[in-house]
Parts: C-alpha cells; sequence; structure tokens
C-alpha cells in the first residue's frame, strides 16, 4: 500500500512569533518542491495561531507538541484538543521522549491525551522509542512493543488509521547519533507486525515516521526503507536548507 510520506519539524521550546513568521515565510518561497509529500510544523503553543496564519495556501499544516486529555479545568500550563481545533492545528505530537524524561509522561497518560486528540478530530504523532540502556541490553523489542499496547489500548481500528506513530530511538535524539538505516527499518517492521497483531491489515496504511537526527545527508537511504513512511525533525526543522533537504529526500 502506497503511504504519502510526512515530514514533520518538532521546533521545540524555540522561535518566538517573529522568528517563526520568518521561518515559515523562508519555507513558503520553497512550497511548489512539498508537492506529492505531506509537510508539518510544530511550534511552541505560543506561537500557533501566528504561524497557522503564516502558512495559509501552502502545503505545510500545522502541529502542537502536546495536548491535555480533560476538556476544560484545573489543569494550569495544560491546553486541551478544543483549544487547539480552535486555532485550528491539524496534528498533535504525543508522549514525546522529552515530556517523557521531563515531565512525567507514561504510557497511560499518552493513551489518555491520544484518546482525547482523536476525539476532537486531531491526527495524533504518538512517540515511542528506547533509551541508549535499554538498547544495549537487547531490550528495545521488548520496550517499544510494551509502548505500542499501552499507548494504542482501547483503539479501534478506525482510530488508529487516523494515528500515526514515530519511532524516536532516545539515544538519537540530539545527540548527533542516527540508527542505521537497517537499525529503524528492523523497529519499523516490528511496529506494523505489532499493529496487524492488533489491529489487522489497516496496520498497512499507518504511517510510522522515524525521528533522531534525520538530516539531509542520511534522509533519502533512511526514507526508502520500506516501512519508514516519513521523519520526525527536530534541530534540522529549525534550518530552512535542512528541512528542505529532508523534505527533497523524501
Amino acid at each position: 500500500m502506497a503511504r504519502t510520506k510526512l515530514i514533520a519539524g518538532n521546533w521545540k521550546m524555540n522561535q518566538t512569533v517573529a522568528e517563526a513568521t520568518g521561518l515559515i515565510a523562508a519555507l513558503r518561497a520553497q512550497a511548489a518542491a512539498m508537492e506529492g509529500k505531506d509537510v508539518a510544523v510544530c511550534p511552541p503553543f505560543t506561537t500557533l495561531a501566528a504561524v497557522v496564519a503564516a502558512v495559509a495556501g501552502t502545503p505545510i499544516r500545522v502541529g502542537a507538541q502536546n495536548v491535555h486529555w480533560a476538556d476544560s479545568g484545573a489543569y494550569t500550563g495544560e491546553v486541551s484538543a478544543a483549544m487547539l481545533r480552535e486555532i485550528p492545528v491539524t496534528y498533535v505530537i504525543i508522549g514525546h521522549s522529552e515530556r517523557r524524561q521531563y515531565f512525567g509522561e507514561t504510557d497511560k497518560t499518552v493513551n489518555q491525551r491520544l484518546l482525547a486528540a482523536l476525539k476532537a478530530g486531531l491526527t495524533p504523532i504518538v512517540c515511542v522509542g528506547e533509551l541508549l540502556q535499554q538498547r544495549e541490553a537487547n531490550q528495545t523489542e521488548a520496550v517499544v512493543t510494551t509502548q505500542i499496547r499501552d499507548s494504542l489500548a482501547g483503539l479501534s481500528a478506525a482510530q488508529l488509521a487516523a494515528t500515526v506513530i514515530a519511532y524516536e530511538p532516545v539515544w538519537a535524539i540530539g545527540t548527533g547519533k542516527t540508527a542505521s538505516p537497517e537499525q529503524a527499518q528492523a523497529v519499523h517492521a516490528l511496529l506494523r507486525a505489532l499493529l496487524r497483531q492488533s489491529h489487522g491489515a489497516v496496520a498497512d496504511s499507518v504511517r510510522l515516521l522515524y525521528g533522531g537526527s534525520m538530516k539531509p545527508n542520511n534522509a533519502a537511504q533512511l526514507l526508502s526503507q520500506p516501512d519508514i513512511d516519513g521523519g520526525l525533525i527536530g534541530g534540522a526543522s529549525l534550518d530552512v536548507e535542512q528541512f528542505m533537504g529532508i523534505i527533497k529526500s523524501a
């Protein structure tokens, strides 16, 4: 089954409104190179509205970096799916390793956020991946199997079809280390097999992204693997030349 490649930039805690709109203006100038693939940027909450306005009329879609599971309430510092829909954003990243590492995110809360995002009609990008010590202890398969099972608990086949999954080996995020195309493909193939076990044929339509120091010089090799359907790009997405280099590789 042909799956449209998705290249999504995770800007993390970077870019003021002025910087963000400048970056989008530079990307707009190269919009023609985005044809035939899906492109998204995920800015901080404070710049979402400005970026949504700035991408109007381009193929670029916008995502948020997190969402809360409740519709509203006493959750200081959190943002609901309804609030994101109003902006409106298309995607939302859920369970990024930095959220798990620094803010206590668990597979259970990832699952709650995922269900809230789907209910609101957002397209979630659910992140899974192992730590360096887990890979060195040959625990990659066990770790991602548990993450997939618990994060996607209770999803119908239709809900899974509306979900994107990103494999991000934590040891390759911001470290300059990258999983080899073969290492990355092995985990992506495992993920698809797990989805097939749990949800059947719909697994073949789910897009699996690789996240972990993807750059223009390794993107083509990674993106040519049979089960790698795009990238969740960190630092390189803040550099127009690098981000466009990855997009063109897709």
